[in-house]
């Protein structure tokens, strides 16, 4: 299978989106770097760039999955970017399976028109213990249903990506990240995030020291 890895940004809006609802399910869409696709095929590698969160409590309103997935593919074709995958985690804490998942559907039409697509679950566990292991278990679409990769792989194209979502959580960044449920209740606001990419941004490029926390 090949090879997916996640720029900083995509694993941190995943991550936060988890960790500012907490109690919920939530489920967001993956942006791979569409100058590196080729189409049709199978397997490829992807480099995932971005990650829009979409819901954490309209998994099941297909008209507003509609609106969303058609403004996130407008964005996405100007910034010549793919949709290429979808995230979610469980609202039940031990509840870390493609199964449990909400939004099954959402997934399984993604990889329909894109048959390299990945399907990332959270892993509840690993997001509680302090964000210093890859929480994420990643499937691929094969045979009409979605496989789990090697757990113990999880390519970052940064070596600081942990250490830069564990200083965003203890410094509540994830209280600004807007997911589509935000969007929808108030127009005003950026369902890009692109407040907390510039957040990023500055923390790479003063060499911010972000440091584990125990």
């Amino acid at each position: 299978m090949g090879e997916v890895s996640f720029e900083t940004t995509a694993y941190a809006k995943i991550i936060l989106h988890a960790v500012k609802y907490p109690h919920c399910a939530v489920n967001g869409i993956l942006l791979a770097d569409g100058s590196k696709i080729r189409d049709g095929v199978k397997n490829q590698d992807l480099e995932i760039v971005d990650a829009v969160p979409l819901f954490h409590h309209s998994h099941y309103l297909s008209p507003m999955a509609e609106v969303a997935l058609t403004q996130i593919d407008t964005v996405a074709q100007a910034d010549n970017r793919v949709i290429a995958g979808y995230y979610a985690a469980c609202e039940n804490f031990k509840d870390n399976t493609v199964e449990k998942c909400p939004g099954q559907k959402i997934a399984e039409k993604i990889a329909e028109l894109f048959p390299s697509a990945v399907f990332v679950v959270l892993d509840n566990k690993k997001v509680m213990l302090h964000l210093e292991t890859p929480a994420m278990k990643i499937h691929r679409y094969s045979e009409g249903k979605w496989k789990l990769k090697d757990t113990n792989k999880v390519v970052f194209q940064s070596p600081y990506v942990l250490e830069t979502v564990s200083y965003l959580y203890h410094n509540n960044v994830q209280k600004d990240l807007v997911d589509f449920d935000n969007y929808l209740d108030d127009l005003s606001q950026d369902w890009t995030n692109l407040g907390i990419e510039k957040v990023i941004a500055s923390i790479n490029a003063s060499n911010i020291n972000v440091q584990k926390y125990d």
